[in-house]
């Protein structure tokens, strides 16, 4: 084998180990305090053996529930998910993320259901207000439609639940917590999910935890000067 041949291999093996070792699990687990680690989160019983799982979270000035109300109004056609609108939209999602808690978008209940695009429906499944809120879907990767996970003829899927926790640890300071738990089919997603999802999820999921924090800090100085 040449020199140079060598020298490639070696380099692209130490970039796959320095990513394994110390870029993905910062990627999976960012913002997250050490005693927060091993959590249980509510919604983590809907997927209870996970094969993928992301923790997140963000402190926030603001209080629990005026972290809640720009929480609770995300979705497709309702406040968007203050990230890169700009990247969601060239798939064709139309999200326009609001500036303004809006009246209409806050009396979400259990059952109910936030698109995350037009054909993309995630059930409420717990709904705590100033706490928690968890969506779950089984959905194909290619359609993004809902799918029985359950059904053998389901050929690819990914059956997964989105998590958002609010922990007020002082009066103008909040925990956000957000965790994805999924399950998926087939087994070769496990070579896809790494090196594609994964850094897509962290770049959206982290422009999302960022918008929430300035829009909630920015809403609570402003209700404080009143």
């Amino acid at each position: 084998m040449a020199k140079k041949q060598i020298g490639g291999f070696v380099l692209g093996a130490a970039a796959v180990a320095a990513y394994a070792l110390a870029v993905r699990p910062w990627l999976l687990r960012w913002g997250m305090r050490d005693d927060e680690k091993q959590l249980a989160l509510p919604g983590d019983e809907f997927v209870q053996h996970p094969v993928y799982e992301t923790t997140r979270a963000i402190t926030i000035d603001a209080p629990a529930s005026r972290v809640w109300q720009w929480l609770v109004q995300i979705g497709v056609g309702r406040g968007g998910f203050y990230t890169y609108d700009a990247l969601e939209n060239v798939a064709g999602l139309n999200i326009h993320s609001a500036n303004e808690i809006r009246p209409e978008w806050q009396n979400l209940q259990v059952g109910d259901v936030i698109r995350i695009s037009p054909v993309t429906p995630l059930k409420v499944e717990v709904l705590e207000p100033d706490r928690a809120l968890v969506l779950h879907i089984a959905m194909s990767l290619l359609t993004a439609e809902v799918v029985d996970a359950n059904d053998p003829a389901t050929r690819e899927f990914i059956d997964w639940t989105w998590a958002f926790v609010l922990d007020e640890i002082a009066p103008m300071t909040t925990r956000l917590i957000v965790r994805v738990r999924g399950n998926y089919k087939p087994d070769v997603l496990k070579f896809v999910v790494p090196v594609v999802l994964e850094p897509i999820h962290f770049i959206m999921e982290r422009g999302m935890l960022q918008g929430i924090k300035s829009r909630a800090e920015r809403s609570s100085a402003a209700n404080q000067k009143k």
